[in-house]
């Protein structure tokens, strides 16, 4: 049967395994969209989601490929959809995730000649994508398309095929042997990499000397849970989480002590500076000030991905391989050092402790009451303590991921993730609508800022509502910190740079978020003070539907590192000289949350020392 290039396109991405696509319309996508519908009728279509923006929809793709393993799909029309859409491609390439981003683009006889809505998308996009081009005849289709799929799961980054209008339309037919012409294949490549023998002896040889073993994992050990764990009680080593990397270490693992760094605790702040090897499994960490001082841990990197090795701390081991296959062989070489009283398992023990302790504090930390708001920690605490079976969680860059990353305890079947590296604001809402996509039988959790939701995340409750019908579990539990301010940003301008928060920059237009929720038909709560938040918690994770909280959070509840630095303090200090719009209540909700630090920090010492 003939068929147009528009519907080998389409069948062509589902043997790739594509079942679903995130995409918005215009004419310069036209004919391709049109074949996609076409396809509808008979129930073997692709599952088309349409967001309210081409921008949502590949932080969608993003999202479900972070999510899923598989390679996520957006689609969108020539120059001004396609350029809506770097945000999210620039998010995928910088946390790496395979990505395939159709684009339209007028036709071919329009290129080059100025017209309307014409751009040079290929040199736009060369950037953000590892494979970039232009289907321009009907017998390049099929060997474009094969090698962006296999190029953006090979490589870990997104891949951008452009379809002029005109070329969409053409009739298509199975490539001949003809000179110039690719017949290529859709057999999906093979991502288990594994070391070198040699270089797994190494490994072994290195972590099995080590007394102080710490491991760094991250989001790129995903599927490799046991085979962590496993290797991490034989060697006797804490285990450390990059934010990315949360949901790959159940939270009730004793030596796991979260993250580490300005969201991370103080546990894993002592592990790294204590360590005397330092693994890194698929994490690009980099806040390098986090890191073992030079010369004082041996360090071990395994990644997927070549150009991460040995790039944020001077490893003498660089292993290019996937985490689980490189651990599966090193495994049978690593001493078993877990007997009771090995220093290795003195050292566990000890990182176990103090994780008891600081978990004492983050629950002070939650019970602090302050004057201008309800404190942020509390409503997030309490979240936490309602996530149920299988939950996905996600938060938004800004001090949302400060709570997150202190406060949010993801067990074993649950996934949390945000836009990592690029830290862009607004994609907790999108990611969390991909959640309830990819899991449409499980719950959802959308923890975001009132200035991120204002961005583009509240379009997004207009997605929810046009597609809820569609999930067994309705699910989605969205919180809306609302303090009126761009609170990281206000912090980092006093503890960075030293100067005031400027309320030209910093306010964000209060309104009613809850009020705006029921207007279209979900559950609002609006939460004013403390003793209303395990209630609104409560009840939220009770609905089987969608539940807005409009948290009405204090502005001036300091993100506060697990250490504070001379330079934080004296910034924070200069700051407050110069003038800041809420010089009172930074003062006085600073000292209430250090205090609470400093009570439970004491406490913990004693501790330490009755262990001793």
């Amino acid at each position: 049967m003939s068929q147009t290039v528009s519907e080998f396109v389409i069948h062509r991405i589902q043997d790739w395994g594509v079942s679903r696509i995130f995409g918005y319309p215009g004419d310069g996508i036209g004919a391709f969209d049109g074949a996609l519908g076409a396809t509808q009728d008979d129930g073997t279509g692709i599952e088309y989601v349409r967001p309210t923006h081409e921008e949502i929809c590949s932080l969608m793709a993003t999202a479900h490929a972070k999510f899923t393993g598989e390679v996520g799909v957006c689609v969108a029309t020539s120059s001004p959809g396609a350029f809506h859409m770097l945000n999210g491609l620039y998010d995928a390439q910088m946390d790496n995730q395979p990505v395939v981003a159709i684009l339209g683009q007028q036709g071919l006889a329009s290129i080059g000649t100025f017209t309307q809505q014409v751009s040079d998308l290929e040199r736009v996009f060369a950037d953000v994508s590892c494979y970039t081009e232009t289907i321009t005849t009907p017998d390049q289709a099929q060997v474009v398309i094969d090698t962006a799929f296999k190029t953006a799961m090979l490589r870990k980054q997104p891949a951008v095929v452009i379809m002029p209008h005109d070329v969409q339309s053409l009739p298509w037919k199975e490539p001949g042997a003809e000179h110039w012409v690719s017949r290529s294949s859709d057999a999906a490549p093979s991502l288990r990499v594994t070391p070198p023998a040699e270089e797994i002896r190494k490994m072994a040889d290195i972590i099995n000397a080590g007394e102080r073993v710490t491991f760094l994992v991250g989001a790129g050990a995903r599927g490799a849970t046991d085979l962590v764990l496993e290797a991490a009680e034989k060697s006797g080593a804490g285990i450390i989480t990059a934010l990315r990397g949360k949901d790959v270490i159940p939270s009730d693992v004793p030596f796991h002590t979260q993250q580490v760094g300005l969201l991370g605790s103080l546990p894993s702040l002592h592990q790294i500076k204590r360590c005397d090897t330092i693994v890194l499994l698929g994490s690009n960490y980099p806040y390098g000030e986090y890191l073992p001082k030079t010369g004082s841990a041996r360090g071990i990197q395994v990644d997927i991905k070549p150009e991460m090795l040995g790039l944020r701390y001077p490893t003498e081991l660089n292993l290019w391989g996937d985490v689980g296959a490189t651990l599966e062989a090193v495994l049978p070489l690593l001493t078993d050092k877990s007997a009771s009283g090995t220093p290795n398992k003195r050292w566990q023990e000890q990182v176990a402790a103090e994780m008891v302790d600081w978990e004492h504090e983050m629950d002070a930390q939650a019970e602090v009451s302050y004057s201008d708001g309800v404190n942020p920690r509390r409503v997030i605490h309490a979240v936490n303590e309602h996530l149920p079976e299988g939950v996905t969680v996600t938060c938004d860059a800004g001090t949302t991921a400060d709570w997150y990353g202190h406060h949010i305890r993801l067990r074993r079947g649950m996934h949390g993730d945000m836009s990592g590296r690029l830290a862009t604001m607004l994609a907790a809402m999108p990611y969390a609508v991909a959640a309830k996509f990819a899991f449409p039988d499980r719950p959802a959790v959308c923890t975001i800022g009132d200035g991120a939701f204002q961005m583009l995340g509240m379009n997004e409750l207009i997605t929810v509502k046009k597609y809820m019908h569609q999930w067994e579990n309705k699910q989605l539990v969205i919180v809306v910190m609302h303090n009126d301010d761009l609170g990281q940003v206000s912090w980092e301008m006093r503890t960075e740079d030293g100067n005031p928060m400027w309320r030209g920059s910093q306010d964000v237009e209060t309104m009613d978020y809850a009020g705006y929720a029921e207007l279209l038909g979900f559950r609002g709560v609006a939460v004013h003070s403390d003793d209303e938040v395990d209630a609104a918690v409560a009840a939220a994770f009770a609905h089987d539907g969608v539940t807005l909280i409009d948290a009405y959070v204090s502005r001036n509840v300091p993100p506060l590192p697990p250490h504070i630095t001379a330079e934080y303090a004296v910034n924070t200090a200069k700051s407050l000289l110069k003038g800041d719009p809420e010089e009172v209540s930074v003062v006085v909700d600073s000292a209430k949350a250090m205090a609470a630090e400093g009570v439970e920090r004491v406490k913990g010492a004693l501790h330490i020392g009755d262990r001793k």
